[in-house]
């Protein structure tokens, strides 16, 4: 062991070698030109006035009360399908800032909006968000088509079902939705979500697409759902039985975007997902269950890893509700099906 950390301590040495010998090492100077003042000019400033602006947003706190702040905490909230299941073609926004204490921008997590999508048959609605990243949207029901069109004045258009999920990188231009039909409710619904509240909160302006825009089809991902149940090995000893939606420009991370993760969660019938927690916000979607599927959510466990005073969460399908980050929380299924739910988190 003494051999191996010497040899790696020669490794990291010999590499940080490396990086000093591409870098120029020699001072950079400042060489004041006619039309710049002298360095006898720049020491006599008068820097009071500037001094005085610059210090009135300084605050200086004490280590041990300031370190973990008071922050308002993210609370366990339901977005009901009804709110999509009757009315217009509308965006129906999951907008809790108000609850979180935050300005400036609508969000359903401090890095993420959600909203749910109705659009009634022969319907169409725009979406436009230009300062995101990632855009997420999960077909709850029906059946159409979207047209995204590129900077260069190219468009793109794609047909989407039940249980299809889309994804595209920064998009300046408007996306326009249209439902061709829809096995109830007389109208479509989507699940959208997208990360314009952290770049809101940068104060950055996307100009880059990280990835190109990406279909994933409801047969493609159940399929591999359903070879993964029958499968043998370990898969079968963890606390999952669902998949990862990656793409090809996150190979490292696996996640749906550079900022989005999501997973297809299955939970079969009369099984229970043992308590669990993550440090990200869970926006999660009910996508299919029937009665008797339920999430516990609670902040502690106790001895025997069972959750301390949960609150009972009742999977919808079409619902989403919201996982607060280091909470414990059990997916439950008493019913006679297999359940499954689709969170989105920040990556």
């Amino acid at each position: 062991p003494t051999q191996n950390r010497n040899q790696q301590s020669i490794n990291i040495s010999k590499q940080t070698m490396a990086i000093a010998d591409c870098i120029d090492s020699q001072p950079k100077h400042v060489t004041f030109g006619d039309e710049q003042d002298s360095p006898a000019d720049m020491a006599s400033a008068d820097t009071e006035q500037t001094d005085r602006e610059w210090t009135t947003d300084a605050r200086i706190f004490e280590y041990g009360s300031a370190a973990n702040p008071d922050m308002k905490p993210i609370p366990v909230l339901v977005h009901p399908s009804s709110l999509h299941e009757t009315g217009t073609t509308r965006v129906i926004p999951f907008d809790i800032s108000d609850t979180l204490d935050i300005e400036d921008t609508a969000c359903t997590a401090p890095n993420l909006m959600a909203s749910f999508l109705r659009i009634n048959v022969g319907d169409g609605i725009g979406t436009q968000v230009p300062n995101a990243t990632s855009q997420a949207f999960y077909v709850i029901r029906g059946s159409g088509k979207t047209r995204l069109r590129s900077e260069e004045g190219e468009d793109k258009t794609i047909s989407w079902n039940t249980g299809d999920l889309f994804c595209v990188p920064v998009t300046r231009n408007e996306m326009i939705h249209l439902c061709t039909s829809a096995e109830s409710h007389g109208a479509a619904a989507l699940y959208w979500i997208h990360d314009e509240p952290l770049c809101n909160y940068l104060g950055v302006t996307p100009n880059i697409k990280k990835f190109e825009p990406t279909l994933y089809k409801k047969e493609d991902m159940l399929a591999k759902v359903e070879e993964i149940k029958h499968e043998t090995g370990d898969c079968h000893k963890k606390n999952r039985l669902g998949v990862l939606l990656g793409n090809a420009k996150c190979a490292q991370t696996k996640t749906l975007t550079h900022v989005l993760w999501s997973l297809l969660n299955s939970i079969p019938a009369n099984t229970v997902q043992r308590p669990h927690r993550h440090n990200s916000v869970a926006l999660d979607l009910c996508v299919s269950a029937k009665p008797g599927v339920y999430t516990l959510m609670g902040k502690e466990i106790d001895s025997n890893g069972f959750i301390i005073d949960p609150i009972r969460c009742d999977w919808v399908p079409g619902s989403a509700f919201i996982t607060p980050p280091g909470w414990w929380h059990s997916h439950h299924n008493e019913s006679d099906d297999v359940a499954l739910v689709l969170p989105v988190q920040d990556a």
